[in-house]
């Protein structure tokens, strides 16, 4: 059970599962994978200060990354790119690095908790939590670990492509990436199903 100031989610009713967390990070973007983790925690070594990735500082984040891969007793950080979310769409992309994750990981859970309000295809049994990133610790770990493991690609693109600020934006539709978008154009690794990216390629000679 984990215990926050407004909500109890009790998982009683699971004890003796081996469970493991699963959340996504990069669904907005209009530039880059989208990337998903699994995580299953140690009881023995609980990691003080999980929650939430967007509740954390870029520091928080990443000092809590390492604990939890060091920690746990099993995590594993997927993705799906580019191509994969224009050709599914981002929702079935983002199940897919889901089910990419769980399958990932190196002790087989036998239930999934999954952020939000669906569960993708796996082997595995999957109940999904909505707001679950802020409710369970094994899914906050998830969201730590898809958020920093997505960050970190997005800061080696822009050296690949200074000129659209990844490093800043981290491929979400800001006013910076947005302009840079107009002047510079579609990147390859831009996605080409999202609005404002077609446009520009549907004005495209």
């Amino acid at each position: 059970m984990k215990t926050t100031g407004k909500v109890t989610l009790a998982l009683d009713d699971h004890a003796g599962e081996i469970i493991c967390g699963v959340d996504e990070a990069g669904r907005g973007p209009l530039a880059g994978p989208v990337f998903a983790a699994a995580v299953i925690l140690d009881p023995a070594r609980p990691i003080p200060g999980l929650r939430d990735s967007k509740k954390l500082s870029a520091a928080r984040r990443d000092a809590l990354a390492a604990l939890i891969r060091r920690d746990a007793l099993a995590w594993s950080v997927s993705q799906c790119c580019e191509s994969e979310i224009d050709e599914l769409n981002i929702l079935h992309a983002t199940m897919l690095a889901m089910r990419r994750a769980i399958e990932g990981l190196r002790h087989q859970p036998t239930l999934a908790l999954i952020d939000g309000n669906r569960c993708p295809p796996a082997a595995v049994r999957c109940l999904s939590i909505v707001g679950g990133d802020d409710l369970v610790d094994a899914i906050s770990a998830a969201s730590i670990l898809a958020k920093t493991g997505r960050d970190a690609v997005l800061v080696d693109l822009h050296a690949t492509y200074p000129q659209y600020g990844f490093d800043q934006h981290k491929g979400y539709p800001t006013a910076l990436h947005l302009e840079r978008l107009q002047q510079h154009g579609v990147s390859p690794v831009h996605r080409r199903s999202y609005a404002p990216v077609r446009a520009l390629l549907d004005r495209a000679p």
